[in-house]
């Protein structure tokens, strides 16, 4: 594979995760058949610019999405770098290029009353399956975590006496976020019932599929779309959506804008910002109800 290399500097060096590691190797493959398929080469390394650009009309023509194209050309821009770094390349293909213009997705967050509602109304079943959707619920909600932070969660990060849970995040970083007493009490009962199974072969995961074997993305999204299908008429309903509104409801409860920084591992300010618009609402209800000069 002529870019082996690269992968296995993004894994160990770069420390990226194997899911993005995996999406990068795709990207690249996809580049590769195109070359294959159009300039009858498999050399990516004197590559030019208007091959690329070729690559681009192509996917614009297939009605993939400017974000999505942008993403496929990022992932090979890095490799471009990578090759430019250790001298395989004497110039970048890509140094010039200017990315597709794209809309802003405004992501619209669960209410409050939604995930009361999942919480506190719906039915979850007694039983290993049921007790691990309701915990996945509740530490997507209650953590703020990402899908695949929740996925790769250790039993070792629990520490139940001080109702603390270490994730650990991007590049391996490690980040403790607080357990509320009604999560601790989910994950005692979910525990019992993961002790019970037959067999384990991932036993260092906290979260298993009923075969014993440590979870994956689709049984995660399934889980979230399933429960909150019932009770929102919201377009997309996902983990992320979840982690979302954690963030929201915290900035609309009046949470410093850093300490919900540090709760979702987020490396700077800017990040965590995207979610203050949300909040904006509630900020305009707040201030209208309390400013002396309003009419309330």
């Amino acid at each position: 594979m002529p870019f082996q290399s690269f992968l296995d500097y993004l894994l160990l060096e770069k420390k990226y995760s194997k899911l993005t590691v995996k999406a990068y190797k795709t990207d690249l493959e996809n580049f590769l058949a195109f070359l294959k398929e159009n300039f009858d080469t498999n050399n990516m390394v004197e590559v030019n610019y208007s091959q690329i650009r070729s690559w681009i009309v192509l996917m614009v023509e297939e009605e993939i999405s400017n974000r999505s194209i942008n993403r496929k050309i990022s992932a090979l821009n890095s490799y471009y770098k990578f090759l430019l770094k250790i001298g395989e390349i004497t110039s970048n293909p890509l140094a010039k290029h200017k990315a597709l213009k794209t809309s802003k997705k405004i992501q619209v967050p669960f209410s409050e009353a939604e995930v009361a509602t999942v919480l506190d109304e719906l039915h979850f079943d007694d039983d290993f399956e049921g007790l691990r959707d309701r915990l996945i619920i509740e530490l997507f909600y209650s953590t703020g975590m990402r899908r695949i932070e929740l996925i790769e969660m250790k039993l070792s990060y629990l520490d139940l006496p001080n109702k603390m849970l270490k994730v650990v995040g991007k590049r391996n970083k490690e980040r403790y976020v607080p357990l509320l007493g009604k999560v601790i009490e989910t994950i005692k009962l979910y525990l019992k019932k993961r002790e019970a199974l037959n067999k384990i072969q991932d036993s260092d995961h906290l979260f298993l599929t009923k075969n014993g074997v440590k979870i994956y993305e689709t049984l995660v999204y399934r889980t979230i779309n399933e429960y909150f299908s019932k009770a929102s008429a919201k377009v997309k309903k996902s983990p992320h959506i979840l982690r979302h509104s954690f963030a929201t409801h915290l900035l609309n409860q009046g949470a410093d804008l850093n300490a919900v920084k540090e709760l979702l591992g987020h490396s700077s300010l800017a990040a965590t910002q995207v979610y203050t618009h949300n909040s904006i609402a509630e900020l305009k209800k707040v201030y209208l109800s309390a400013h002396p000069r309003s009419n309330k």
